[in-house]
């Protein structure tokens, strides 16, 4: 898909609707495969899962690929809400048709709060980092505050308490092993990991951080090849862990869940707080059984989130696709 205008792509083409989805180039994603693709027509944005950018064997359900739409979704609802448009949003609208994530219209015009304009203006700064935390924790008034943001997208956070921390290291640690003894999903990984420099996607060895021991692992995207980062003086000892749960383990909640996520990150880069995504415990079911377990019943798990006060130097971004590869615009002659 392209936009209708060829290569010169301004925010202005397609109207507000078109530059909420350039915003939303910035989500993350797992791998960062940025597995979405958007379509304006007239007055609708339409989000639709991209299954060319699936991962067969590390999300073989779909999971991560639903959350990371979620995301995406969430960057426009921000965008669209600081511009002054107030959002409908219509998710899953048509059950034939499951890769329609979502469209959303303008149902008329918004007051954009401080707030508002300050998550937008997170939305380019926000970095996942994967280099060590400092001692320093993170304020318990800060995770309120996150979990207030999290829970208003329909989905709820978990601080994982000190006596859990032994089990989610575990997990983890055990999900990564046995998802590197298998040479299919070392296959999968090298793809997204060793991606052509004109690809925009991926996680390149430039971004990647150095191994090192943690109070729970982080996960290597760099195998075999020397990363282009250093994990720094931080170990992790002033990060929080949080999980984000709720009561579906199906597309409405993967979904909810990326747009849970898009909050609790962007209000992250408001609370000057360095946050990264872990989502290896997520991916095989037996370490999913656990970590609900972890939940003791109260939901089904979706993600993991490494909380924590990040080092001062900046982090290099990751590649993005260019709008007009990911945004069609189609125009009313």
């Amino acid at each position: 898909m392209s936009a209708t205008t060829g290569t010169g792509w301004t925010p202005t083409e397609g109207g507000p609707l078109a530059d909420a989805a350039r915003r939303a180039l910035h989500a993350p994603s797992v791998f960062n495969t940025q597995p979405w693709r958007w379509r304006v027509d007239g007055d609708l944005l339409e989000l639709r899962a991209d299954r060319s950018r699936a991962l067969p064997v590390t999300d073989p359900d779909g999971r991560l690929l639903t959350i990371s739409c979620g995301t995406a979704l969430h960057h426009a609802r921000v965008a669209l809400a600081a511009a002054g448009h107030r959002a409908a949003v219509d998710r899953f609208p048509e059950p034939t048709d499951p890769d329609l994530v979502a469209r959303v219209r303008i149902a008329g015009p918004h007051e954009p709060t401080e707030r508002e304009r300050a998550l937008a203006a997170a939305i380019p700064r926000r970095r996942t980092d994967r280099r060590g935390f400092a001692d320093t924790p993170v304020p318990a008034a800060a995770i309120d505050r996150l979990r207030a943001a999290v829970t208003a997208e329909g989905v709820d956070l978990h601080q994982v308490r000190r006596d859990q921390m032994p089990m989610l290291a575990v997990v983890t640690a055990q999900a990564a092993a046995t998802e590197l003894a298998d040479p299919a999903y070392r296959a999968e990984l090298a793809r997204w990991t060793n991606r052509p420099a004109t690809a925009g996607d991926g996680v390149p060895a430039s971004v990647a951080v150095r191994q090192a021991p943690r109070r729970v692992p982080v996960r290597d995207h760099a195998p075999g090849v020397e990363p282009g980062l250093e994990v720094g003086a931080g170990f992790d000892r002033g990060a929080s862990f949080v999980i984000l749960f709720g009561t579906a383990d199906d597309r409405a909640g993967w979904l909810a869940a990326g747009e849970g996520l898009s909050a609790l990150l962007l209000s992250a880069v408001l609370e000057g707080l360095s946050a990264a995504p872990l989502s290896d415990a997520i991916e095989l079911a037996w370490p999913r059984r656990l970590m609900r377990d972890l939940l003791a019943g109260l939901g089904e798990p979706y993600l993991a989130v490494r909380l924590g006060v990040g080092s001062a130097s900046e982090l290099p971004a990751v590649p993005r696709r260019a709008a007009d590869e990911v945004i069609e615009v189609r125009t009313v002659s």
